[in-house]
């Protein structure tokens, strides 16, 4: 399902990342620094405070090594601007060569902080592009196949040297593989969908800024009637008296005819402004059915029937009167207009109501919702249009309008009907929409 009318049907996620990329260089270089220190730290303690042996030299210049990138990164380029992708890949390739090594000089994978190496991964899927962080994946795994081969004998006490089983070995490298891949692949899925998400309430902020705009220009075209009506006045005395003073001269119809229009202006003006103190309280109030029918006008007569009732009758003296929602209205022709694109012959809009909710139905005869995507329909990018020639769209249509009514404090319910069709129910809550009535009671004070 689609958002009708739009431009962003025709985007994709890639269309909301930079192109020079998602991470700054400031951001790669931190983490580095803090990898360092924690580096340093680890080392230290371990040798001077739990008198393990380690290759104390060459372990403090590996770590070196990455202090002294990380100072000519700060020096020579910009730290505010984003890492080009090729660039994040290299700078993240460096932290996994440079932590092999260190786990190398150290016992290799049997080193209990070889986990560290799922962390340049999992930071790399959040800045790099689906094959970028792949390869590092793939380089990850590749250099702990190196360390299970060649590595330094595990630091122990005493200067003995630890010998485990070849099995056990061998489950530290599948446990190791199994995390850089769950990880990565998790934290990736949570990274697409929250960018999904920030592209579809983008869109339904520019909905709403659209809604906006339009509500604006009623208030712009009444100031605008009051701010031309004093030079209309002016121009039309000057003309009146540039009339007068022409008698026979030929300029004289012109003068005429300058005065013609001035006053015409002035009453579509005046009319203007007429309409719209009068249409204030009216255009703000709406009965529900009025709103239904509203929602339905623009799709009547595209092919199916479309029927709007009201359960009680529109009649009945507690029918709500609505505040002019342009969230509930979008909402609703949203709904309406997937049903009748995929209705047989009918669709029924209904309305009904209680003391505290007014509960909106949208029911066609078509094909229904299908059960695989059922569940997820709601979710942006999730529509039923992509296998039929004709119709594309990200699926946004549905997210927003239920992001819309959400809004206001409803609930949507998307469901298949009973024998056929689809059937879409709009859940209310009736006093924050009711407009107040049109007069206060009179209180009889003598009667008090």
């Amino acid at each position: 399902m689609t958002m009708p009318g739009s431009s962003w049907d025709a985007l994709s996620d890639a269309d909301f990342t930079p192109m020079f990329g998602r991470v700054r260089l400031r951001t790669l270089i931190l983490l580095r620094w803090l990898a360092v220190i924690g580096q340093t730290l680890c080392v230290v303690v371990v040798h001077y405070g739990l008198g393990f042996e380690l290759p104390l030299g060459p372990c403090l210049g590996v770590i070196a090594a990455s202090a002294w990138v990380n100072a000519w990164l700060s020096l020579a380029m910009s730290t505010q601007r984003f890492a080009k992708d090729w660039e994040a890949f290299a700078q993240l390739s460096y932290d996994v060569a440079q932590l092999m090594v260190l786990l190398a000089l150290t016992g290799g994978l049997i080193n209990p902080f070889s986990v560290m190496l799922v962390g340049p991964v999992v930071i790399s899927v959040a800045a790099l592009p689906l094959r970028w962080w792949v390869a590092l994946a793939l380089f990850a795994l590749a250099g702990s196949i190196s360390l299970s081969i060649w590595h330094m004998p595990l630091p122990w006490s005493g200067g003995e040297t630890i010998t485990l089983p070849l099995t056990y070995q061998v489950g530290m490298w599948m446990a190791l593989a199994i995390a850089i891949g769950f990880t990565a692949v998790y934290a990736w899925r949570v990274g697409s969908e929250a960018r999904r998400m920030g592209t579809a309430l983008a869109a339904t902020q520019t909905v709403l800024a659209r809604e906006q705009r339009l509500s604006a220009l009623g208030a712009l075209s009444a100031a605008a009637a009051h701010e031309l009506g004093t030079p209309l006045a002016t121009i039309q005395l000057t003309a009146k008296e540039m009339q007068r003073a022409a008698e026979d001269d030929p300029m004289r119809e012109d003068a005429a005819l300058i005065v013609s229009q001035a006053q015409r202006c002035r009453e579509i003006l005046q009319r203007l402004s007429q309409t719209q103190d009068a249409s204030d309280e009216m255009h703000d109030r709406v009965g529900l059915r009025e709103a239904l029918e509203e929602a339905a006008a623009p799709l009547q007569g595209l092919g199916s029937i479309l029927t709007v009732r009201l359960d009680p009758p529109a009649d009945d003296p507690d029918a709500p009167v609505l505040k002019r929602r342009a969230e509930i209205l979008y909402a609703l022709g949203n709904f309406i207009e997937n049903a009748v694109d995929f209705a047989q012959t009918e669709v029924r809009v209904s309305g009904a109501w209680t003391a505290d909710t007014i509960t909106l139905t949208v029911q066609d005869d078509g094909p229904g919702f299908p059960p695989e995507i059922l569940a997820k329909l709601g979710e942006p990018y999730i529509t039923t249009r992509r296998a039929e020639p004709g119709h594309g769209g990200l699926g946004l249509g549905v997210f927003i309008a239920i992001t819309l009514t959400e809004r206001v404090g409803g609930e949507v319910e998307l469901a298949n009907a009973t024998g056929a069709g689809a059937r879409i129910t709009m859940t209310l809550p009736r006093k924050p929409l009711e407009a107040e009535p049109w007069f206060e009671p009179r209180v009889d004070e003598a009667a008090v």
